[in-house]
C-alpha cells in the first residue's frame, strides 16, 4: 500500500522514482525487525536498573533539545520534529513515548518495593515533573498531537501502576479542570494557541468544506477516497485521490487509499490486525504477576491505541488533524523502529510470563 500509495506522489512531487518510498521503507522494516529480535532477547526486568533507564531519558532529552537546533520539517509544512542522521530521518517525540513506558515502569516499580507508591511527593510528582518538561518541549515543535498522545501513554502506565484513587486525584482532578479550561480558551480564542494555519486547521475540523481549497483540502479529500472506495474498493493501485489530491498519501493518509482501493474490506483487516495487537498485549498484561511488566504491556497497548485512534479520528473528522501516522502502517522509520522495539520488551515479557506459568504447573 506504500508503493501504490506513494509512487505517483514520488514522480511528480520530488521526481524520485516510483518505487523510492517502497525501497526505504524496505530498510525501515529490516532495521525494525533487527531491532525487535536484539530487544526481545534482553531481559525486560534490566530497563529496571537506574544507569539504564537514566541513559535512555538523557538521550530522549538531548534529542528533544536537538531538535530546537538541527530539526527541519519534511516538505516544509508541519512540525519541525524530525532530525536528518543521514542513514534516516528520526522522530525525538516517537523516542519519548517508548522512554517514558520503561521509565516510568521502572521508577514506580521501585517505588512498590520502597513502599512510597501512594506518596504523591516521593513518588508521583518527580516522574510527572519529568513528563511536564519532555511535554512542553514537544508542543514547542510545534507538535500538539505528540504531546496529547505522549501524555494519554504515561497517564495509561501511571493508571496500571496500582495508584489508590485517592492519589491519583491529587493530580488527576486538578489537571483535568486545568485541560477542560485550557479546551475552552482554545476554542474561544484560537489564535491565541495557535498559528494561523492551525487555526485554519481547527477550524476545517469543525467544517471542512467552509474552506475546501486551503485548510480543509486534505480532510474533504480523505471523504473522497472513503466514499468512492465504498464496500469492494476500485481495486489495487486504482486510487484517484494519490494522483496529487491527497498531499504526502503514504504517511498519515495511507488508511484513506486503503479504502479508496480495498474497501471497507480492506479498512476492516487493517484496524481489525491493530485491535488484536492490542488485545494480545493487554492479555499478556493481565496474565503476569510483575507489575512493572504490567505497566510495560499497558504502556505500549495503549501507544498503539491511542495512536490508531487520533490517526483514524483525524481521517474521520472525529478530530482535528494532527500528522499522526497509523501504526505499522504508515510509511516512516522511527514510528515503525520504535514500535517494533516496543514489540520487542513485550515479546520478551510474554516469553517470562510463559515460563512462569509452566513452572508453576510442573
Amino acid at each position: 500500500m506504500i508503493y501504490s500509495a506513494s509512487m505517483v506522489w514520488a514522480v511528480k512531487r520530488w521526481d524520485y522514482s516510483a518505487d523510492f518510498y517502497y525501497n526505504k521503507q524496505i530498510l525501515n522494516l529490516v532495521l525494525a525487525f533487527i531491532a525487535f529480535f536484539v530487544v526481545s532477547v534482553i531481559p525486560y526486568q534490566l530497563f529496571k536498573v537506574k544507569k539504564i533507564y537514566g541513559t535512555i531519558l538523557v538521550v530522549t532529552f538531548l534529542s528533544l533539545f536537538a531538535v530546537k537546533q538541527f530539526g527541519f520539517s519534511p516538505g516544509g509544512s508541519g512540525a519541525v520534529s524530525w532530525i536528518n542522521l543521514g542513514v534516516m530521518n528520526v522522530q525525538p517525540s516517537e523516542i519519548a513515548k517508548l522512554a517514558f513506558i520503561l521509565y516510568f515502569a521502572a521508577i514506580f516499580k521501585k517505588k512498590e518495593e520502597k513502599k512510597l507508591l501512594n506518596s504523591f511527593s516521593q513518588g508521583y510528582l518527580p516522574p510527572m515533573i519529568l513528563l511536564f518538561a519532555a511535554l512542553v518541549l514537544i508542543y514547542l515543535e510545534p507538535d500538539l498531537g505528540s504531546a496529547l498522545l505522549l501524555f494519554a501513554v504515561a497517564l495509561s502506565v501511571v493508571i496500571s501502576s496500582g495508584i489508590r484513587f485517592r492519589t491519583f486525584s491529587y493530580f488527576a482532578v486538578p489537571l483535568t479542570i486545568a485541560f477542560s479550561m485550557l479546551l475552552f480558551l482554545v476554542i474561544k480564542f484560537p489564535s491565541l494557541f495557535f498559528s494561523g494555519k492551525r487555526v485554519g486547521r481547527l477550524e476545517a475540523f469543525l467544517n471542512p468544506f467552509s474552506d475546501e481549497k486551503r485548510y480543509g483540502y486534505q480532510v474533504v479529500n480523505g471523504y473522497y477516497a472513503i466514499g468512492s472506495g465504498g464496500l469492494q474498493g476500485l481495486g489495487l493501485g486504482q486510487s484517484i485521490q494519490k494522483l496529487g489530491y491527497l498531499p504526502e498519501p503514504q504517511t498519515d493518509f495511507i488508511l484513506a487509499v486503503i479504502s479508496e482501493e480495498l474497501g471497507l474490506f480492506g479498512v476492516i483487516v487493517v484496524l481489525g490486525g491493530l485491535f488484536f495487537l492490542i488485545a494480545r498485549i493487554l492479555l499478556i498484561a493481565i496474565r503476569t504477576t510483575d507489575s512493572m511488566a504490567r505497566m510495560i504491556c499497558t504502556g505500549v497497548a495503549a501507544w498503539i491505541g491511542f495512536q490508531t485512534f487520533v490517526n483514524v479520528g483525524g481521517l474521520a473528522g472525529l478530530i482535528p488533524l494532527t500528522g499522526v501516522p497509523l501504526p505499522f502502517i504508515s510509511y516512516g522509520g522511527t514510528s515503525v523502529l520504535l514500535l517494533s522495539m516496543a514489540l520487542g520488551v513485550v515479546a520478551n515479557i510474554s516469553t517470562h510470563v510463559k515460563i512462569s506459568h509452566s513452572k508453576r504447573k510442573s
